[in-house]
C-alpha cells in the first residue's frame, strides 16, 4: 500500500493554484483562467494516478492514510484516508472542477467581482471538497464541512444573479445552523468517548464500535443528521436550494449540487450509521418517510417550474430522496446503489446546468423555458447534449443513473416492498418533467429571439464530452465503481449489525445487459 501522501498533495495543488491566480496582475484575466485550468487538470491527473494504486480487495478500512497530531490536548489529528466511497467522490470532485472552469470560461467576465477571484474561489473549494471526503478525524471533517461555506457564499453572493445576496445569505444561514447542531453533537461525542475510554477522541476508527448508550446515540445522531439533511438537501430542509441554484452561475450550481450536496448523503453513510447504529435503526422509518416525500414533492414541483435552474434544483431534491432511501433501507445493494447514484447525479446535474448555461449565454441570460423553442433547429449539437443530460436525469437504461436507481429500488424492495413500489411511482413524474423541459425548449418552431443562434463551440463541446462519455460508459460497464465501493459498503453493513454482503450477481447482470 502506497505511503506517498497522495491526499495531502491533492489538497495542496489546487490551494497553491488559487494563490498563484490571486497573485497575478488584475489585467491578466485570461492567464488567470489558464492557470486555474492547469492546476485543476494536474489535480485530476494526480487523482487518476492515486486511484490506479487503490486496492479494492484490501482488508484495510482506509488507504493512502496519513496522520499527524494537530491539537494533542483534545486528541485531534490531521488524519486523512479514503475507502472506496471516499475515493469515488474525490474523483467526482476533481473531474468536475476542470470541466466547470472550462465551461465557465466567461462566467466572471464583466461581473462585479474580479475574474481571478472567481477562479481562485473554485480552486479553494476543490481543496475543501477533497478534504471533507478524505478526513478520518471527525473534528477535521467538521472543519472542512464548515469551511466549504466560505467560497460558495462568495461565489453566489458576488458573482450570482439579481437576488444573489438573498440567496447567499439564506444558504449560509441554513448551513450554519445545521453546522451548529453538528458541533453540539461533536462535543457530546467527545465527552461520551472520554467517559467510556478514559480519554476523549475524534478518531473515526476509535468511535466506530464504541458502546454508546442508545439514548445518547439518539440525541447525538440528531445533530449530525440535521446538518447532513440540510446539506443534502432532504425534505423539509431543502428550501435554500432553489434560490441558491437560481442565483448561481451554472458552474457554481454544478459544484454546489453536483458535489457539495453529496457531503450530506456521504455523511449519513460514513458517520450516522457506523457511529450511531442503534439510533440509525430507530430513526430509519422517519428518514425513509422524508425520502419518499422528497421524491414526490421535488418531482411534482419541478413539473410546474418555468425557470430551468429552479427546475433542476427541485429535480435534484427528488433524486436525493432516492439516495437517502437507498442508505436507510439497510441493504448492501441499496447502499451501493446510493453511492453510484451520487456519482450519476453529479454527472447529470453538471450536464444539465452547463448546457442550460450555454443556452442562457445565447439568449440574454434568460433561464425561462418560455423563452426557448426549436433550439434543435439552430443548435443541434447543443440539443443533443441536452438530450443526453435529460435522459440521464430520467435514468434511461444504458446510462449510469439507471444503475444507481435500479439498485436503490431493488434494495428497497428487498427490505420493504411497499417502499420500493411507492418510490417507483416517482419515476413517472420524473419522466413527465424531463420530457416537458426538453419538448418546450428543444423542439417546435424556432423562437424569434434564437434566429441566428450559434451552436456549441470547441471549448464548450470539450467540456461536455467527458460528462457524456462517463455517463454512457459507466452505464454499460459500472463494474469499476461497484468493485471499489462494495467492500466499503460491506463494512458499513457490518458496523450496523446487518450482515448482507453486496451481491456480485446483480452487479454482473447490470454490467452485462446495460442496466
Amino acid at each position: 500500500m502506497s505511503s506517498f501522501p497522495w491526499l495531502t498533495l491533492l489538497g495542496v495543488v489546487p490551494l497553491v493554484g488559487s494563490i498563484v491566480v490571486v497573485l497575478l496582475p488584475k489585467a491578466k484575466a485570461l492567464l488567470a483562467k489558464q492557470v486555474a485550468l492547469a492546476f485543476a487538470f494536474v489535480t485530476l491527473v494526480l487523482t487518476v494516478a492515486m486511484a490506479l494504486q487503490f486496492q479494492a480487495d484490501s482488508t484495510a478500512q482506509f488507504q493512502f492514510v496519513e496522520q499527524q497530531s494537530w491539537i494533542p490536548a483534545f486528541g485531534i489529528s490531521y488524519a486523512v484516508g479514503v475507502d472506496g466511497i471516499g475515493l469515488v467522490l474525490v474523483a467526482l470532485a476533481t473531474t468536475l472542477v476542470p470541466i466547470v472552469i472550462l465551461a465557465g470560461w466567461k462566467d466572471a467576465d464583466n461581473e462585479r467581482g474580479s475574474v481571478k477571484g472567481y477562479f481562485a474561489l473554485i480552486l479553494v473549494l476543490e481543496t475543501l471538497m477533497i478534504g471533507v471526503f478524505a478526513a478520518t478525524d471527525v473534528f477535521l471533517f467538521y472543519v472542512f464541512f464548515e469551511a466549504m461555506l466560505i467560497p460558495v457564499y462568495f461565489m453566489i453572493g458576488r458573482y450570482g444573479g439579481p437576488q444573489r445576496s438573498y440567496a447567499a445569505v439564506k444558504f449560509l444561514l441554513y448551513s450554519l445552523v445545521g453546522g451548529l447542531f453538528m458541533l453540539a453533537s461533536l462535543i457530546g461525542l467527545y465527552v461520551v468517548s472520554a467517559q467510556l475510554t478514559g480519554h476523549g477522541t475524534f478518531d473515526y476508527a476509535s468511535l466506530v464500535g464504541l458502546d454508546i448508550d442508545p439514548f445518547a446515540q439518539k440525541l447525538l445522531f440528531l445533530g449530525f443528521f440535521f446538518a447532513f439533511a440540510v446539506k443534502a438537501p432532504l425534505w423539509p430542509f431543502h428550501t435554500w436550494l432553489p434560490d441558491a441554484a437560481a442565483q448561481s452561475k451554472p458552474g457554481t450550481a454544478v459544484l454546489l449540487i453536483g458535489v457539495l450536496d453529496k457531503v450530506g448523503t456521504f455523511g449519513m453513510l460514513r458517520y450516522c450509521l457506523p457511529i450511531f447504529p442503534d439510533a440509525a435503526s430507530f430513526y430509519a422509518p422517519i428518514v425513509i418517510g422524508m425520502a419518499l416525500i422528497g421524491i414526490f414533492y421535488g418531482a411534482y414541483v419541478a413539473l410546474g417550474q418555468n425557470d430551468m435552474k429552479r427546475l433542476f434544483a427541485y429535480s435534484s431534491m427528488s433524486h436525493f430522496g432516492f439516495i437517502a432511501l437507498g442508505i436507510f433501507v439497510f441493504t448492501s445493494i441499496g447502499q451501493s446503489g446510493s453511492v453510484v447514484y451520487m456519482v450519476a447525479h453529479g454527472l447529470s446535474t453538471a450536464a444539465l446546468f452547463l448546457t442550460a448555461g450555454f443556452l442562457m449565454q445565447r439568449n440574454k441570460n434568460s433561464a425561462l423555458l418560455s423563452d426557448y423553442s426549436g433550439v434543435n433547429k439552430a443548435a443541434p449539437v447543443l440539443a443533443g447534449f441536452f438530450l443526453i443530460a435529460a435522459l440521464s436525469s430520467l435514468a434511461l437504461p444504458g446510462l449510469v443513473s439507471f444503475v444507481g436507481e435500479f439498485m436503490v429500488l431493488l434494495g428497497s424492495f428487498q427490505r420493504y416492498m411497499w417502499v420500493g413500489a411507492l418510490a417507483t411511482f416517482g419515476i413517472v413524474i420524473t419522466a413527465a418533467y424531463v420530457l416537458r423541459v426538453y419538448q418546450k425548449s428543444m423542439t417546435g418552431p424556432l423562437s424569434d429571439s434564437l434566429v441566428g443562434m450559434k451552436d456549441l463551440g470547441g471549448r464548450e463541446i470539450t467540456a461536455l464530452v467527458p460528462i457524456a462519455a462517463l455517463t454512457i460508459v459507466l452505464g454499460f460497464f459500472p463494474a469499476p465503481i461497484l468493485n471499489v465501493i462494495n467492500p466499503a459498503v460491506d463494512r458499513v453493513m457490518t458496523t450496523i449489525g446487518a450482515s448482507d454482503p453486496a451481491p456480485t450477481v446483480p452487479s454482473a447482470s447490470v454490467e452485462g445487459n446495460g442496466q
